[in-house]
């Protein structure tokens, strides 16, 4: 399903509606709502609503707050995932601290990263995968989603719900779920902004998949809803 907007603010008030609605319905069916934050810049329009204009519509007490990759920089560090989400979201609502749940960077090495983060999403979730109630994720100009790129390694992933990664990106570490921990959300929120993010949008949106040169196509949900939000710069190459 595919969701057109003039602009990055009305996609992020329209993106952030549905979220509201999502999140009511998890708490009402189940008593908690799960949801992966997403990096980069698009998504900082609608954590801010959610923080403010939004603020009072989201059960903030039966939230739990994931995330789909991580940069392996310390936590306060301008280019982490988590300070981004802090600064413009979970410090200004009211979310227990302990319903808060960030990849570990501070830690030996990428890949001890990985591992204790699966720990985490296993105990939470059980097994034999997560299933996030949303998913928020972006696309990169070159067709990434969280931090799987083309050609990576990690695309190969059947197994493991969490790995680490090398990307030709700064910081080039990082830390990502994989495909099949994606894929078993019930609900993935693609947010595109931007004409730079056309030709991935297309290539995303084309059947069938390449995932190694366009790994966001990838992203097939087995039991889920998936929802692409973009604004009309990024939709310039569909027609």
């Amino acid at each position: 399903m595919l969701h057109v907007f003039p602009d990055l603010a009305s996609l992020s008030r329209a993106a952030a509606e549905a979220l509201v609605n999502i999140a009511a319905r998890a708490v009402a069916e189940r008593g908690r709502f799960t949801i992966a934050l997403s990096g980069g810049e698009t998504p900082r329009t609608l954590y801010r609503l959610l923080a403010t204009d939004c603020r009072e519509q989201v059960p903030w007490p039966h939230v739990h707050v994931f995330w789909g990759d991580e940069r392996f920089v310390a936590p306060d560090d301008p280019r982490s995932d988590y300070r981004t989400a802090r600064d413009t979201l979970l410090d200004h609502v009211p979310i227990p601290s302990e319903s808060v749940h960030p990849i570990p960077t501070l830690m030996p090495s990428p890949e001890a990263a990985a591992d204790a983060y699966e720990e985490t999403l296993v105990a939470y979730f059980g097994s034999p995968w997560p299933r996030f109630d949303l998913m928020l994720l972006g696309l990169g100009a070159e067709g990434h989603t969280a931090s799987l790129f083309p050609h990576s390694p990690a695309l190969d992933e059947e197994a493991r719900w969490v790995v680490a990664a090398t990307v030709p990106a700064d910081p080039p570490q990082r830390i990502t779920l994989t495909l099949p921990a994606v894929n078993h959300a019930a609900h993935v929120y693609f947010l595109v902004s931007g004409a730079e993010k056309a030709a991935a949008l297309r290539a995303a949106l084309t059947d069938p998949p390449d995932v190694h040169a366009c790994p966001a196509s990838g992203v097939k949900l087995v039991n889920g809803e998936l929802v692409w939000w973009a604004d009309q710069p990024a939709t310039g190459r569909l027609i």
